[in-house]
């Protein structure tokens, strides 16, 4: 059987500098060629442009860029502010957030080795000396997810959502599905016999494909869905469809799904529930279920264990352990102490 790869089409309007470089369209065009992912071109391709923006401002070329340059294009970056617009319609303007600005040095590191192989540059001065030490100092935050409280009023306030989004948001869980791979499932990748789903690898971060299982709940779910799904459409294919006039009967986008989890966020007032808070939370409760770590890395289609050990810290099973056997043993040198006194 043939492997399914599909090379991404680079949207080059997007990146106008980009585009016009030779070296910069051909490395995006490269990048393009390996199958990364959609949003990850068109992060590549939106960060080049503006690292290219930087250079140009500065009359710098390509073979003149060494580390102060790289340490005044990361402070024209940071000092940026950004616009954001609040739920309550305010704009409010906020600088980079740290993960931000380590993807525009990633791009920029990735597209300096690309010059050095080609023999335009001479080093890459995003390379450290010293290995293993990065240009700025990486930070690591957990990631937020609901406590059962928080859960209890997540599902409360779904009631009221049309049923393809509860179901959605069973899958999601259940599955610890990323949006784009909720959102491309189609009605051949379901299992209902033996309750499980296959994630298919042109739609995963790592394009490594995996099956998953689902909880009989979401397969009642499922099946009241499809009495829906065949009034919009009897054809195979998206499994997720518009209900809406404007777009009845074609697939949702990625783009529609967030917009009906912001809408459950703001029903909860909980402003930092999103799609992907919906995984964090069933890896983490695969954790605190004592899952293997391997185990969770396999369901969960991770590249790396050591991304997997984000939700074993975040679960606070390891310490939760240390601290039960530490306490039992101080607890019981206590009672051996006081018996000795008091005997």
């Amino acid at each position: 059987m043939a492997l399914e790869f599909s090379i991404c089409e680079v949207r080059w309007e997007r990146y106008r500098r980009v585009a016009e470089n030779p070296h910069a369209r051909e490395w995006l065009k490269f990048q393009a060629a390996r199958g990364l992912a959609a949003n990850t071109i068109e992060a590549y391709g939106r960060d080049l442009d503006s690292y290219l923006g930087f250079l140009e401002s500065q009359d710098i070329s390509f073979e003149s860029v060494i580390r102060p340059t790289i340490g005044a294009y990361v402070r024209s970056i940071t000092d940026v502010a950004v616009p954001r617009v609040r739920k309550n319609g305010l704009l409010t303007r906020r600088t980079l957030a740290h993960a931000t600005l380590q993807q525009h040095l990633t791009v920029a590191r990735l597209f300096h080795d690309f010059l050095v192989e080609e023999r335009i540059c001479i080093r890459n001065p995003l390379r450290p000396a010293v290995a293993g030490r990065s240009f700025i100092q990486r930070q690591y935050r957990l990631p937020w997810i609901p406590n059962e409280e928080e859960w209890r009023t997540i599902l409360e306030v779904c009631k009221q959502e049309p049923l393809r989004n509860r179901l959605m948001l069973a899958m999601s869980y259940d599955a610890a599905l990323r949006r784009e791979e909720i959102c491309s499932l189609e009605t051949t990748d379901i299992d209902p016999a033996h309750r499980m789903l296959r994630i298919r690898a042109e739609k995963t971060k790592n394009r490594t494909e995996r099956i998953v299982p689902y909880s009989s709940a979401t397969s009642e779910l499922f099946g009241r869905y499809l009495l829906i799904r065949r009034a919009l459409s009897r054809e195979r294919g998206p499994l997720f469809l518009s209900e809406s006039c404007r777009n009845h009967g074609q697939p949702i986008s990625i783009w529609t799904w967030s917009k009906a989890i912001a809408r459950v966020a703001e029903r909860c007032n909980l402003p930092r529930f999103t799609p992907h808070s919906l995984r964090h939370l069933c890896l983490t409760d695969l954790a605190r279920a004592n899952w293997d770590i391997h185990e969770i890395a396999t369901f969960a289609g991770h590249r790396s264990v050591q991304t997997t050990a984000l939700y074993v810290h975040l679960s606070g099973r390891d310490l939760a352990d240390k601290l039960a056997r530490g306490m039992a043993e101080i607890h019981a040198r206590r009672v051996a102490a006081m018996g000795e006194v008091l005997a």
